[in-house]
């Protein structure tokens, strides 16, 4: 295309400020800085309960876990049991020799009974004078008496022994009645601290329970708090981006507003002077207007991502992503960096082909001061896009994927706050 003198683009006055965008009152600035604080106040005030909450339920868990009472009550118990069924069979052993001892008793009784018996069968009474009565000589005297001695010594024996065998079963089950009482009173205990054991490990076991699910209630309620807390904050960070575009949009549309007012003086005394305007060709040696008329040669030219160098546009290359989907590697064209290298080739200055390089190649003007020829950039370190200025609020750009190289008002939303002159 033609080259084409920035001043027949900038003819008239230009509409280069975008509509106003919201300014939000210091009143709602304030009403969202006052709900952020008391949901973090909330946050607070929640974190402390959870905090307490997590420590009781240690402790009840510290309850839970002490199992060794009711280990305990269990051994215990068992031991109990163990006791009382030695002491039943202590108790059986004592009746089995208790019932041996009374019958022991019953055969002295019956031995008794048979030798007085037997006794009395030889005509005499044992034990009594009349057995020395009708002795015939002396030796039948000394049998007698002998007999009579006798049958009192076996007499008083089986005496003994019955009086002996009936202590002996009555002391074996007496003391076996007493062991098996105390083995069962011993059990009865044991059992009875096994269940208070038990109840108590369950009672501790439920607070446990209903205690994790009133710190998981807890532990839900602060999340939501935070999620509100976030979006408070991210209301409070968007009303002050509001206010601080609305700032910057009207110290565009102040720099605006003299340019208008300067172009319309200009266009006024030129109409006095009967001189229509038109579109003067750069000055010879003019280096900003061979850049700017460069740049503005290429409008209407397809956006390639990855397009352009100091000759100008080429085939787009692949990105993986949006611009393939556009199909930019098929597309001879520019993309923002590449239009910004085929500009500055004109006057000598060969730029890399990426913004962020190009926003650090020449010298950093804040952007109150910036002047046509120099480049515009936005994003972190100039490294999203890059455009050219060419006065009166208006730049040439390569946009995006779809679009084709444009003049442009300038976008103030995400700019870097300097602009970088090569010339």
């Amino acid at each position: 295309m033609a080259a084409v003198s920035i001043s027949a683009v900038l003819t008239g006055t230009a509409a280069a400020v975008p509509p106003p965008p919201p300014n939000p009152s210091d009143a709602e600035i304030s009403a969202s800085r006052a709900e952020a604080d008391a949901k973090a106040a909330r946050v607070g005030e929640l974190t402390g309960r959870l905090t307490q909450a997590e420590s009781r339920l240690q402790e009840l868990l510290d309850e839970v876990v002490k199992r060794e009472l009711a280990n305990k009550a269990r051994v215990d118990l068992e031991t109990a049991i163990s006791d009382a069924e030695a002491a039943r069979r202590e108790a059986t052993a004592a009746r089995v020799q208790a019932d041996a001892a009374s019958q022991a008793v019953e055969e002295s009784r019956r031995a008794l009974d048979e030798f007085a018996a037997a006794s009395y069968s030889q005509g005499s009474t044992v034990g009594s004078f009349s057995a020395y009565i009708g002795a015939k000589s002396p030796e039948d005297l000394l049998a007698r008496a002998q007999m009579l001695e006798a049958v009192s010594s076996s007499g008083l024996n089986q005496l003994d022994r019955v009086t002996r065998d009936q202590g002996t079963a009555a002391n074996l089950d007496s003391a076996a009645r007493a062991a098996l009482t105390k083995a069962e009173l011993k059990q009865a205990a044991a059992d009875e601290a096994k269940k208070v054991a038990e109840q108590a490990q369950q009672v501790a076991a439920e607070a446990h329970t209903a205690q994790t699910a009133a710190t998981t209630q807890l532990q839900s309620d602060r999340d939501a708090v935070e999620r509100d807390l976030a979006a408070a904050r991210g209301e409070v960070n968007g009303l002050e981006a509001q206010r601080r575009q609305y700032d910057q949009w009207t110290e565009a549309k102040k720099r605006e507003d003299e340019e208008n007012a300067r172009r319309a003086a200009a266009a006024q005394a030129a109409a006095q002077a009967s001189r229509p305007p038109v579109a003067a060709p750069a000055p010879s040696g003019n280096r900003v207007q061979t850049v700017i008329n460069r740049a503005l040669s290429q409008r209407g030219v397809i956006y390639a991502w990855g397009g352009g160098n100091y000759n100008g546009p080429t085939y787009g290359v692949r990105d993986g992503g949006v611009a393939d989907s556009y199909g930019d590697y098929l597309k001879i064209g520019f993309d923002c960096s590449g239009l910004m290298m085929y500009a500055f080739a004109g006057v000598g200055v060969y730029l890399p082909h990426y913004s962020g390089y190009q926003y650090n190649s020449g010298r950093k003007v804040p952007l109150s001061q910036m002047a046509p020829g120099d480049m515009i950039f936005w994003g972190p370190g100039g490294g999203t896009h890059v455009a050219l200025y060419l006065g009166g609020g208006m730049m040439v750009e390569a946009p995006h994927s779809g679009a084709v190289v444009r003049i442009s008002p300038v976008r103030y939303g995400g700019i870097m706050p300097y602009v970088t002159r090569m010339l």
